[in-house]
């Protein structure tokens, strides 16, 4: 399995109150709480949360839907839906 191809933007970390299962790391503005601006980074990363480790959710949770490629693309979707601007 080769490993998710994270960029490190960051972007996911700054909209946790999009999806119920990462709301619970909001600090009120849609930022996780444990994530640095300025350093973009985590700052609890060994620590992190299962839903924040796309290996780990694969396999507890969508492992018998998806092959692991095709999860990782449904991932990148998500990553490129984030860095597309909002119509506000």
């Amino acid at each position: 399995m080769t490993p998710f191809p994270c960029t490190q933007c960051g972007l996911c970390c700054q909209h946790v109150h999009i999806a119920d299962e990462t709301q619970f790391l909001d600090r009120g503005d849609g930022t996780c709480r444990h994530y640095d601006m300025a350093r973009k980074s985590c700052t609890i990363y060994e620590e992190r949360p299962d839903i924040c480790r796309v290996d780990r959710m694969y396999a507890l949770r969508y492992a018998h839907k998806y092959a692991w490629d095709e999860f990782v693309a449904l991932n990148l979707q998500v990553c490129a839906s984030l860095e597309k601007p909002s119509n506000k």
